[in-house]
């Protein structure tokens, strides 16, 4: 008996999905003399719990009955107050639970606090199913890193596009209609910056009355275009991966277009030494903001000459020979600041500080990262302290295989159409065994049918 009011509390849960993130997934069923006489499910992020909605339900006839709920009750005050508090004042006889809460700060706190009020706690039952349902909020708050799903569709020889990166369709609607529930699902969507310049998707749920993810593009060299669908939906849930290379301080832009006119060739050849010494003197001052020059012994020498004072006082001889030094000394500093421009390609650094400004006036949120090849896992740990549980790998091809090759996926479903291309894109690629028994193992597989097209629906249950 108790296993059928728990599979109720269950289905009611999953009506939840979706909408609660990062909260788990929870239902409660109220029975008093074998009827059924309060039920509820957490319905949004910030609302009532599960428990509030049956209680209030059953209202005065919940004394001395029954509740069933899929998780522990909470014992803190967070958005809402404790459930368990809600539990003993309707005088609730009896608490059946699915699992216990798997936050090592309060597991168990509702079950002691439940006890000691003298109610009867019954905890495990249809335990494997309530985790099961629940495993993105239980990954999410064990390791603060968002559960990560992949999608993709496919043709059966294992093709994403044509070679000329055409991709519409490959799976037919029944099976894209499933694609948008998952996007409604989780509370994140990631791609490659590729995938954004090929297919300039907008990222959204469409599914009526759905949440749209938080959009997060992983770019590391900040190649968005302005007019992508994603960055233009200025709803503050589209998120850019780049690199920390990227932060640009506008200052040493500034400075280095000075340094630029300052070097630039004179127009006029004769031109007085003791004029180039002074043109120096502000030369210096600028290139005190560029270790790889104020370092240098040719610009410490340099500016040592830049502070002699009275030279007009020296002879012919002295000031030769102060002119011959100073020419090679700035020979020497304007190779430097060649060099040091094409290291930096400061134009370049001056169109990446505009985008990122243009960027930010879109409401356009950023993640940076150390270099320009980030790891599957660090990218999951910057997303999971935006308080994002879960993220649905949308592609492209090298972000898919990073996932795998790191051991990063935890589940996924891969959408085959029955069309072959040949050449095309692979979705995976970048990666090779030597032998079939290293590859990749898709664990608890089910089938889905989804008129001529079939996924392969995979859990790792790492």
């Amino acid at each position: 008996m108790d296993q059928k009011y728990m599979n109720l509390a269950l289905t009611l849960a999953l009506k939840g999905e979706g909408y609660v993130n990062p909260n788990p997934l929870v239902g409660a069923v109220v029975v008093k003399n074998n009827k059924i006489i309060g039920k509820g499910y957490h319905k949004f992020f910030g609302g009532p719990h599960a428990e509030v909605y049956a209680l209030d339900q059953a209202g005065e006839d919940a004394k001395d009955a029954t509740i069933y709920v899929t998780l522990e009750p909470c014992s803190h005050q967070g958005k809402t107050p404790p459930c368990v508090k809600k539990i003993k004042e309707m005088g609730i006889k009896k608490c059946v639970i699915g699992t216990l809460d798997p936050n090592p700060l309060v597991s168990g706190n509702g079950k002691k606090i439940l006890e000691d009020a003298g109610i009867e706690v019954v905890v495990g039952v249809l335990e494997k199913e309530v985790k099961n349902l629940n495993k993105v909020f239980f990954k999410y708050i064990q390791t603060k890193k968002p559960y990560l799903f992949l999608k993709c569709a496919i043709t059966l020889d294992g093709k994403i596009a044509t070679n000329s990166k055409d991709s519409k369709w490959i799976t037919n609607e029944l099976a894209r209609e499933k694609v948008q529930k998952l996007r409604n699902k989780y509370s994140g969507i990631m791609v490659g910056i590729n995938t954004v310049i090929n297919d300039n998707p907008r990222l959204t749920a469409r599914v009526e009355n759905g949440n749209d993810p938080f959009r997060i593009v992983i770019d590391p060299y900040l190649k968005t275009p302005l007019n992508s669908n994603f960055v233009n939906m200025d709803d503050g849930k589209s998120i850019i991966v780049t690199s920390k290379n990227n932060i640009i301080d506008y200052k040493k832009i500034e400075v280095f277009d000075k340094i630029r006119d300052l070097t630039h060739p004179d127009t006029v050849e004769e031109i007085n030494h003791i004029k180039k010494l002074e043109k120096n003197s502000k030369l210096c001052k600028l290139l005190v903001n560029f270790d790889e020059i104020n370092q240098s012994e040719e610009f410490k020498k340099i500016k040592k000459l830049n502070t002699l004072e009275h030279l007009h006082g020296l002879n012919n001889d002295e000031l030769s020979k102060l002119v011959d030094e100073e020419k090679y000394c700035r020979l020497q500093i304007l190779r430097k600041i060649d060099l040091l421009e094409k290291k930096f390609n400061f134009d370049n650094l001056k169109n990446i500080y505009l985008k990122t400004e243009e960027l930010k006036k879109k409401n356009i949120k950023f993640i940076y990262l150390d270099g320009y090849d980030f790891s599957v896992d660090e990218i999951l740990d910057e997303i999971g302290k935006l308080n994002i549980d879960s993220v649905l790998l949308e592609g492209g091809s090298f972000l898919i295989s990073k996932a795998f090759s790191e051991n990063r996926i935890d589940g996924g479903e891969i959408f085959i159409a029955p069309k072959i291309l040949g050449g095309g894109l692979p979705f995976i690629d970048g990666f090779n065994f030597k032998t079939v028994k290293e590859g990749f193992n898709l664990e608890n597989v089910k089938y889905n049918i989804f008129q001529d097209n079939i996924s392969v629906e995979f859990d790792q249950n790492k």
